[in-house]
């Protein structure tokens, strides 16, 4: 069977370029929507799990680690939003929000996967409990398409910072 150039030869690099960024896009809104997940599962846990008397989301670290994810998972949401914006307007900042969103989406779905785990105790340890999938889908796709400090390093010399 013979097959037929699609192009220059050589000529492929800004496509590819362009489709892994599209990718790492894609990737990042899937990051946002577990990191949002997980969270949930760890502030519903909260709400009903019982310690001295009172639901454990009533004492003030536990507030303060869910206050904490709520801001990172936010920050990846916006990130991944705009970012997809991009993808679908071909702006010309795709390859770097691309590169912003990935980085921020790894880093919340990882710490999010991981304080679910860490507030569910030992329940969230268990395989009778659904939080492990999250952390081992989190750290799949922490190193799927570039891990988040090669995704700041990118986005740094896209800048030129």
């Amino acid at each position: 069977m013979r097959a037929d150039l699609l192009g220059e030869l050589g000529s492929g690099g800004p496509a590819l370029a362009k489709t892994l960024d599209q990718a790492a896009v894609a990737l990042a809104n899937e990051m946002s929507g577990g990191a949002q997940r997980a969270l949930e599962m760890a502030v519903d846990y909260a709400k009903v799990r019982v310690q001295f008397g009172r639901p454990i989301g009533s004492f003030q670290a536990i507030k303060h680690r869910c206050a904490e994810l709520l801001l990172e998972v936010e920050l990846a949401k916006s990130a991944a939003y705009y970012a997809a914006g991009a993808a679908a307007e071909e702006l010309p900042e795709l390859p770097a929000v691309a590169s912003l969103a990935k980085a921020c989406g790894s880093d919340a779905y990882i710490h999010a996967a991981a304080q679910n785990i860490q507030l569910h105790g030992g329940v969230g340890f268990t395989w009778e409990h659904d939080a492990h999938l999250y952390f081992k889908r989190a750290k799949t796709c922490e190193v799927f398409l570039g891990e988040a400090n090669y995704h700041r390093e990118l986005l740094a010399q896209r800048w030129g910072i």
